[in-house]
């Protein structure tokens, strides 16, 4: 568990990963040069710009996302967030904050990145930086109900069909 190989890990899921034709895959490129210049770019240390955990956590059936309602971004969003280099990898981060944030006993990590996207944001370093996220597709157990955390201002499931007008999560 280090820096090392939350870096490994990022490089591995980018690499092996086959996003549509058109931006993802021009995001996918551009991460990869990223993290070719920047060894500990998966830590919220890396000023400039970091490597993001993000979970898309869907109901057991998919029918259903849960999303916050960030209290620094002001929107809903998926869950997730920093990598620690208590993480071995970018998905064990995105699992440990799907988990912390829902509340959610049960949740299940599927294999593979599910997706990526890049937001510039002032993170809880205080400067503008820009989120490089690592998005996993997390299933939560039939009638899981979940706890907001005080990383949240709320917390609730939306209908993958009428998801509220500002928010900002890719699904699939």
């Amino acid at each position: 568990m280090s820096a090392e190989s939350l870096h490994r890990s990022a490089v591995e899921l980018l690499e092996t990963w086959s996003p549509a034709a058109g931006p993802e895959g021009s995001l996918r490129e551009a991460m990869l040069a990223f993290l070719g210049s920047a060894p500990r770019g998966c830590l919220r240390e890396h000023a400039a710009g970091h490597i993001t955990a993000s979970a898309v956590v869907l109901s057991h059936d998919e029918s259903d996302v849960l999303l916050t309602l960030h209290p620094r971004v002001g929107r809903w969003i998926q869950l997730g967030g920093h990598c620690e280099e208590s993480d071995d990898t970018v998905a064990a981060a995105a699992f440990r904050e799907a988990t912390e944030e829902s509340g959610i006993e049960g949740l299940t990590l599927e294999p593979g990145l599910y997706g990526a996207q890049a937001h510039p944001i002032t993170c809880s370093l205080g400067l503008p930086t820009r989120h490089l996220d690592l998005l996993f597709k997390i299933k939560a157990p039939e009638g899981a109900v979940p706890v907001r955390s005080a990383e949240s201002t709320d917390l609730r499931w939306w209908p993958v069909d009428a998801l509220p007008a500002d928010a900002d999560v890719l699904l699939r």
